[in-house]
């Protein structure tokens, strides 16, 4: 199996510093983990490091889609797995960084992912009936015939819920069924996994709000300008930073308003990563309130890696 260490953990935490710290001190490179770094033009928004940032470490699985292009987690897994083995083939370490959580569990868990079948006239049927009835109805039904997956989807969550109708018509088999099917393959990684949090979470709101205004004063409305003109896919037009700022740009919020809501948008994401990653298992949490210099840090990671196999 291949070593591989894994920074996960909400926004603005500090993962790209550490994960360069790792690549410096272990000779590795870092494979991006970031659902909106992939997108070339979104520089400031998504937080991009700069030259500087990267201390000389190539970086991969960044700045590489057209932002009209549509990407998911399978494309990212596609992509991932040649890079991580090409970089363990110079005898280097890869270094995952990053806090799109779906796109790390799908890599590390190593997840099949095959075309599921999919039909547009039950899918336009489905979302007929969730507008005429509402999103509690089709969510009951779901419950009916898989009510694993119910347990997991808000029934406002109406995107997840009719694709799991629509599964479960053209196959007979819960969708929650053919997810654990994809979870057999073995793991193909020897992972140790740091996940950066903050015992205060108002510190960690602070260095979030703090980002926000750095990113303005950088230049990210002129950024979302040019991206507002432009014909996207509809996970970049989503993307934390800009779609507030489209908003202004379409006259709904002022510019002081846009910004406010992307510190609260930046927040709430903030908190539904750390939701995400709290309930993976076997991750090494170190609280960010705790360390002040980077050599404590990386000693605290080294421990890890050891126990981990990887040292």
């Amino acid at each position: 199996m291949i070593n591989l260490v894994a920074v996960v953990g909400p926004t603005a935490s500090g993962k790209t510093a550490l994960g360069v710290a790792l690549a410096q001190r272990y000779h590795g490179e870092i494979v991006s983990a970031d659902s909106m770094q992939i997108y070339r033009e979104m520089q400031i928004g998504t937080a991009k490091p700069s030259a500087e940032e990267m201390r000389g470490i190539p970086h991969h699985l960044m700045d590489f889609v057209d932002p009209a292009e549509n990407f998911s987690a399978a494309d990212y897994v596609r992509c991932a797995k040649p890079v991580i083995s090409g970089i363990h083939a110079r005898g280097k370490l890869p270094v995952l960084v990053g806090g799109t959580g779906l796109y790390v569990r799908a890599l590390l868990e190593n997840i099949q992912f095959k075309e599921a079948e999919s039909d547009s006239a039950v899918r336009l049927r489905l979302e007929e009936e969730g507008r005429a009835y509402g999103p509690l109805t089709l969510w009951e039904r779901l419950k009916a015939v898989d009510p694993v997956l119910a347990e997991k989807l808000h029934p406002n969550n109406q995107g997840r819920v009719i694709r799991a109708l629509e599964v479960y018509e053209l196959t007979g088999i819960p969708m929650s069924e053919h997810q654990r099917r994809s979870r057999l393959a073995p793991r193909e990684y020897n992972t140790c996994m740091i996940g950066l949090a903050y015992r205060d979470r108002q510190k960690l709101y602070d260095r979030i709000n703090l980002r926000v205004e750095k990113m303005m004063d950088a230049g990210l409305l002129q950024e979302a300008q040019r991206l507002y003109r432009q014909s996207l896919s509809r996970t970049a037009r989503q993307a934390i930073g800009y779609k507030e700022l489209f908003r202004y740009f379409d006259g709904e919020l002022s510019l002081e308003e846009a910004v406010d809501k992307i510190k609260q948008e930046s927040r709430r994401y903030a908190k539904r990563q750390l939701t995400w990653f709290r309930r993976e298992e076997h991750i090494n949490w170190i609280y960010m309130d705790d360390m002040d210099e980077i050599e404590n840090l990386l000693e605290i990671c080294g421990k890890s890696m050891e126990i981990c196999g990887i040292l």
